[in-house]
């Protein structure tokens, strides 16, 4: 069977709004610690960052980045992190001592070397209200404050000006410190919300959603923080990560179908709630967690406890996650009328596209490929794309189709961004609705074995130009690889 597919450039989805290719990175792990950071690297900057890893994550166009936490921000004493005394402690989250060499005013050195806007959160758990104001005061005011002048002592004259903002992280969730309940964490949210926009109005804030789709208290969680908090906040978070710990390849191909029905319940829950409160406000969706995450627990090895840069949650990425990765990144970009920020989590050895060694090299892992393409040419207008394809049937759901495909237009081009999840067999296409004058480029990621990974030595999943024939005219045609990710670029006519 033939996959149809029709574009139609007046019937848009929305404009693609960049954040939606935000990373994260937390003190968890390897992150910061012989990831980003470690001064005694033949490569670290004055400033002790590792100028192979800043190297790999320039070309992702990364806009935004999560910090510092995660379950970490839990627990975390931003006054720590700033100035020169800085305590060691241990940190209850990832049971791993921190020392405090990389904070705020660090991590903000870091993301102008990589060209990336800082998205902050703050500590719900163990601390509240004022704590959060305190580090929004030391941040943005200009001067002439305790805390702004404090900033200036510790070298940073100009303000940061961090405008985004997250009110904690997963504070629904047991195993976060000082987890609360929706109603005590609602509460709080809002008075925190209150006071961070008297200091600064100019800010947006993201609130605490489920920490996943099967928490059991998913909905209602999120009807009852969105009672206390919907005049005050701009976003609610969405946190989700896949799994194949029984080797079912097709079911776990199709998780980005569950993904896409997460988005859309929770989308529902906010209509809900705007509709109930006789808003004509929006609130959007922050999907700042998400990623593939199982190989780690899997092997059921955990590194001794209470070290520092404690390496755990390296995930060894294979050709299939990859796969996996670029269909979520499609499903994304489907939903980006609602979807404004989006974080792959993380962004450096911890559950992450980049690997590095201690004192050794960095690379590439197989999932970083097709989040380099969309996040350089997924930006512009998302365009509904009517889609006839073969099915198939798996634990995940029935009649799942074969491709994902998401298409963006920006100026003169069209890209396609498309996954064909037939293991055994090519899938020919044919497009319409749109006029192409020429194909561009079409980079593909096929042809490997499914458990294929990338190491420090050896990468055997890498991106290629895919010269298969493509049909130009009032229909397209092509063949997509048998189990591949596919970047498809082409050259619109120019009006007039």
């Amino acid at each position: 069977m033939t996959a149809k597919i029709t574009l139609n450039a007046n019937s848009a989805i929305a404009a693609i709004d960049e954040r939606i290719y935000g990373s994260f990175i937390e003190h968890m792990g390897r992150a910061v610690y012989t990831g980003i950071y470690e001064p005694t690297h033949p490569t670290a900057d004055a400033n002790g960052f590792r100028q192979d890893v800043t190297d790999l994550i320039r070309p992702l166009k990364i806009p935004v980045i999560r910090y510092p936490g995660g379950n970490f921000v839990s627990g975390y004493r931003w006054e720590d992190g700033v100035g020169s005394s800085r305590p060691v402690r241990p940190d209850l989250a990832w049971q791993a001592i921190e020392p405090n060499q990389v904070g705020t005013n660090e991590f903000m050195d870091f993301l102008s070397q990589v060209g990336a806007r800082p998205m902050f959160a703050v500590n719900l758990g163990t601390r509240g209200a004022q704590e959060a104001a305190d580090l929004l005061e030391y941040c943005n005011f200009p001067s002439g404050t305790y805390l702004s002048d404090l900033r200036i002592a510790h070298g940073y004259p100009q303000p940061h000006n961090i405008k985004l903002w997250c009110l904690g992280n997963e504070m629904d969730g047991p195993w976060q410190i000082c987890a609360k309940t929706a109603e005590e964490y609602g509460r709080l949210a809002h008075e925190t919300a209150k006071m961070m926009r008297l200091l600064d109005p100019e800010i947006e804030l993201v609130v605490c959603g489920s920490s996943f789709r099967e928490m059991p208290t998913f909905g209602d969680w999120e009807r009852t923080v969105l009672r206390h908090t919907y005049d005050d906040v701009d976003y609610l978070s969405l946190h989700t990560y896949y799994q194949n710990l029984t080797g079912d390849i097709p079911s776990f191909l199709a998780s980005n179908v569950r993904m896409d029905s997460f988005i859309k319940e929770v989308r529902a829950i906010c209509e809900e709630i705007k509709a109930e409160k006789g808003s004509e406000k929006d609130i959007y969706l922050s999907f700042d967690e998400w990623n593939v995450w199982y190989h780690f627990q899997k092997d059921g090895k955990q590194p001794p406890k209470w070290t520092v840069a404690r390496p755990i949650e390296e995930e060894a990425y294979d050709f299939a996650d990859a796969l996996l990765v670029g269909s979520m990144l499609i499903t994304l970009i489907n939903n980006a009328d609602f979807v404004k920020i989006a974080c792959l989590a993380q962004l450096v050895n911890t559950l992450a596209p980049i690997m590095t060694e201690p004192n050794g090299k960095a690379w590439a892992q197989t999932t970083y490929y097709p989040f380099l393409y969309t996040s350089q040419r997924g930006r512009g207008r998302a365009l509904k794309a009517e889609l006839n394809a073969p099915t198939y049937n798996c634990k995940t759901g029935a009649e799942i189709p074969y491709i994902d495909c998401a298409a963006v237009l920006s100026n003169d081009e069209l890209t396609l961004f498309m996954v064909n999840k037939n293991l055994d067999e090519t899938l020919p296409c044919e497009l319409s609705g749109l006029p192409c004058k020429t194909l561009i480029e079409w980079i593909t990621l096929n042809g490997h074995p499914l458990y294929a990974t990338n190491t420090a030595n050896s990468a055997p999943v890498q991106p290629r130009t895919h010269n298969a024939p493509v049909t130009l005219g009032e229909t397209i045609s092509f063949t997509l690889p048998k189990a591949s990710w596919n970047m498809i670029r082409f050259a619109m006519p120019i009006p007039g």
